[in-house]
């Protein structure tokens, strides 16, 4: 089969927004490249330039019998008080991150931006001028591990003027509203430059160094940013070009290689990869909804922070699979120096020796972010960390990760779990206080008894803490089991799937004792025990599973956003419907992304979603762009392709229609496998593995067969013969 794979993705001019751009980004500095006209635009982004203040330290103030008190109770008033909600958010600010800058480039009269270009394997962007006939190539790079970028200019727009705008121009006024002051501005002969200073936090500088043949730009937020900033800038770029290409020559060599005779499907899986590469590289800061990619014209949404309901380990997870686990070390790094806190929450929360608690929006130094108590107390943000900590062991065998943060994660998640649990009459166990991922937002009814998303993550944590110990020589806690055995895995009620037949009652998994998904709703946590927790096995032909897929459906799409439907895809996937999950991923494509691949919070037109933006089509200031939406069509492609459950390896589980020649190498599984097949005429015709760390290997093929092999530490099988090259 043709297994030649285009290396770049071509963008069209105008670009009107900063995230209809073109991404270059090395996990600290971040750009965007756009303009119409004559006017190229660079944003520059800068993760990690904090405005720490107004944190919510609800943590402090009540504790979790107390807040189940006052929600049995129905005391909204107390509930509001210890959340921090007498006021507005407007009113008390929040933690949140800013943007940078803004360089302008205007080109020489009669120069017409065309055509944008980019080298997705070198991390190099060439924007196309056109002039009389002719045409003319700025080429953008940045350093891979500097805070410096460089903007190279041909002989001919070398008159280009440049200009440096800080967001102040944009932000101005909300970031005086908090107390900030005007940056430090400066323009001399062959320096651009300004320093935003923060009343309690450290500054950004961003300045640009312009010369005969272009302009470098460095970024840096610290003590002396200005002179750091400063050196970045006039870095030249022949001291980064080789461990550029190095970087990238490595990066691509690792990954995956896939081939699908799906041009959407395959371009989510190159431009994902690339974007992996930018937004989440080991040396990188820990990403946040947009990482790097901060825009200067509006203070970013939902203040650029780390949401753990759903969104960083959505943005993570594709990492272990496409055989980049080092990409999770900064995430691992920030959870490390947080521990001590999270065990004081937690202990002081529930009230249980060893808890942890990790509430599901937070800054860089784990304040809570926000006063939206449903989301405060939703423990699964606690526990699906410590389960995507678990998976990264299971699929590297790091025995320092699993003794360091993995094991003390999911024990500390499992006490708070303990904590809540109450024994009923029968002795069996209950949560009586749970909520379900932003459902019903934050109004006295935004819980209920034994939330099913609840259920499925504690349940999670007590599988992997077994396994864990076994592997430490550790002993395992009979408290593990007796939530395993007496803890319902969800709620479930016999319900009708559809209007036309109310008589007809099916036994269905909800969202809470009493509460069914009435409608349309983004998360999709009720079902979460598919996936991510892995704790159902929708292929074991289970009724209620089934039940519980088509009454999700009948509810429809219509109030999905962004990221939801990629998880969707990938609920679909590990229920066999492969042509489902395709399907939701060409509907990802089409409704969430903007003409510049921006992947979207909020649909880019109406009438597909109510979430589609405040003014129906995008446009300035109306535009809500994160990264979890592009990393989660990353990991449902390859769900498409290896599944795992308890342990069993499933190859290609069901081949969507059409899907008739197709292979992929490098996919790394769960027990630190690399996996290599080859699909011809419909037929799986190859499989090969190569066994990292060795032990058991369990594999489900396409035809039905099962195979269990011990295997070694660097053994390769040969599965299946290959009766074609790949």
């Amino acid at each position: 089969m043709n297994t030649s794979l285009p290396n770049a993705l071509d963008w069209s001019f105008p670009l009107l927004r900063p995230h209809a751009g073109i991404p270059l980004g090395n996990g600290v500095q971040g750009l965007m490249v756009w303009g119409e006209g004559r006017i190229l635009r660079i944003t520059v982004g800068r993760a990690g330039f904090w405005d720490h203040r107004g944190g919510n330290p609800f943590l402090n103030q009540t504790t979790f019998p107390e807040v189940k008190s006052l929600l049995q109770a129905h005391d909204e008033a107390a509930l509001r008080r210890v959340f921090g909600q007498e006021s507005s958010s407007e009113d008390r600010g929040r933690p949140h991150q800013i943007g940078g800058g803004r360089l302008e480039i205007t080109l020489p009269e009669g120069w017409t931006l065309t055509r944008g270009v980019l080298n997705l394997h070198r991390g190099e962007i060439q924007v196309e001028a056109a002039r009389d006939g002719r045409n003319v190539h700025v080429i953008i790079t940045q350093s891979v591990f500097q805070e410096s970028a460089r903007v190279d200019l041909p002989e001919t727009l070398s008159e280009s003027e440049m200009e440096l705008w800080p967001s102040w121009h944009w932000v101005g006024k909300s970031l005086a509203s908090f107390g900030c002051q005007p940056p430090w501005e400066w323009s001399e002969d062959r320096e651009l430059g300004f320093e935003q200073a923060l009343p309690e936090d450290d500054p950004l500088a961003l300045l640009v160094c312009r010369d005969a043949g272009g302009a470098t730009v460095g970024t840096c937020v610290g003590a002396d940013a200005v002179d750091r900033a400063r050196a970045m800038a006039r870095l030249a770029p022949s001291t980064w070009k080789t461990e550029n290409e190095t970087w990238w020559t490595n990066y691509w060599r690792e990954v995956p290689r896939v081939c699908l005779p799906d041009p959407d499907l395959q371009e989510m899986v190159e431009y994902g990869l690339y974007m992996q590469a930018c937004a989440t590289p080991p040396h990188g800061i820990a990403c946040t909804l947009q990482g790097p990619f901060l825009e200067e014209i509006q203070i970013p949404p939902w203040s650029c922070d780390y949401h753990f309901n759903i969104n960083i380990e959505m943005i993570y997870t594709p990492a272990l699979a496409t055989n980049r686990a080092s990409h999770l070390q900064p995430l691992w790094a920030l959870l490390r120096d947080w521990l001590p806190q999270l065990r004081k929450s937690g202990e002081h929360f529930f009230g249980a020796s060893g808890a942890l608690m990790l509430p599901h929006a937070v800054d860089d130094r784990c304040g809570v972010v926000g006063t939206f108590w449903t989301g405060s107390i939703d423990h699964a943000c606690t526990a699906w960390v410590a389960l995507l900590c678990w998976d990264t062991v299971r699929y590297t065998a790091d025995a320092e990760l699993l003794r360091d943060l993995a094991f003390p994660l999911l024990k500390g998640a499992f006490e708070g779990y303990w904590a809540m649990c109450e024994t009923k009459e029968d002795g069996s166990l209950c949560l009586p206080v749970t909520v379900s991922p932003e459902f019903k937002g934050a109004r006295m009814d935004a819980w209920g008894v034994n939330a099913s998303f609840q259920l499925a993550a504690a349940h999670a944590v007590a599988k992997a803490l077994p396994q864990a110990a076994d592997k430490l020589g550790q002993s395992a806690d009979d408290r593990w089991r007796a939530l395993s055995e007496k803890l319902p895995p969800y709620t479930a009620e016999a319900r009708p799937l559809s209007v036309e037949s109310p008589e007809k009652l099916h036994e269905q998994i909800i969202l809470w004792e009493g509460q069914a998904l009435e409608a349309s709703h983004r998360h999709h946590s009720h079902l979460a025990g598919i996936v991510p927790f892995r704790t159902l096995d929708p292929m074991a032909g289970d009724d209620v599973l089934d039940h519980s897929i088509q009454a999700w459906m009948y509810r429809g799409a219509g109030a999905w956003s962004g990221w939801c439907v990629p998880w969707a895809a990938s609920i679909h996937a590990h229920c066999g419907n492969a042509d489902a999950a395709v399907h939701w991923l060409h509907h990802w494509k089409s409704v969430f992304n903007n003409e510049g691949r921006g992947s979207l919070h909020d649909g880019a037109y109406p009438g597909v979603t109510t979430l589609a933006g405040r003014n129906g089509y995008l446009g300035k200031g109306n535009e809500i762009m994160q990264l979890d939406g592009r990393f989660g069509a990353l990991t449902a492609v390859l769900d498409l392709l290896v599944q795992e459950y308890e342990g069993e390896l499933r190859i290609l589980p069901r081949l969507p229609r059409g899907w008739q020649n197709l292979s992929f190498s490098g996919v790394r599984a769960p027990g630190a496998f690399l996996l290599d097949a080859e699909v011809l005429q419909g037929e799986l015709v190859s499989l090969r593995v190569e066994c990292l760390n060795g032990g058991a290997l369990r594999l489900l093929l396409p035809s039905g067969e099962r195979i269990v092999r011990e295997t070694s530490v660097g053994e390769r099988l040969e599965i299946l013969g290959t009766s074609a090259s790949s």
